[in-house]
């Protein structure tokens, strides 16, 4: 599954210097910004950046990837630890609404895969997860290409194992 999400990210790199040049409106953006990940039993941070296409008017596909950068501590039958978010890669296909100019509304629904690093008591575990995502939000355009983002994203883990929300705030800018 990672080779797919791989795949999508460098399809999309590939595809925005061609949609770029072939028509004079922005195709591509991208986004930089802090992703808060609350899950069943830890909330931790990530720095997340994003690339997508815009296919049409109302269509998209993007891909994201985040570095974790917060630890949340937790404990686990009495023990206390630690879970850190080391990263996580997802692709998306995304249904966008503009209203006007500077404002536009999505939806978005995709596979990724998390990794996350448990430390209980001095053991140290490596957890991964795949799971279908899906959610909404917003880009404000403050002129023709610069903005900012924010969106929720719900993760549902694969084989019952949880489901986190995902919280991101982001600059973004449109190429």
């Amino acid at each position: 599954m990672r080779n797919l999400i791989l795949a999508a990210a460098a399809v999309s790199v590939l595809a925005t210097p061609v949609f770029a040049q072939s028509n004079p409106e922005p195709r591509g953006y991208g986004s930089l910004g802090y992703t808060h990940v609350d899950g069943d039993t830890a909330s931790t941070g990530a720095v997340t950046g994003r690339l997508g296409v815009n296919l049409n008017r109302f269509l998209a596909v993007e891909t994201e990837a985040s570095v974790g950068v917060k630890k949340d501590d937790v404990t686990i039958n009495g023990v206390e630890g630690n879970i850190k978010q080391e990263w996580d890669a997802a692709g998306y296909v995304v249904g966008k609404y503009p209203i006007g100019d500077k404002l536009e509304l999505f939806a978005r629904g995709g596979y990724g895969h998390t990794e996350l690093k448990r430390n209980v008591d001095g053991a140290k575990a490596d957890l991964g997860g795949d799971s279908w995502n899906y959610g909404v939000g917003a880009n404000y355009y403050l002129d023709g290409v610069n903005g900012l983002r924010a969106d929720w994203t719900r993760r549902d883990y694969r084989d019952n194992a949880g489901e986190a929300d995902a919280y991101s705030v982001s600059y973004i800018r449109r190429f």
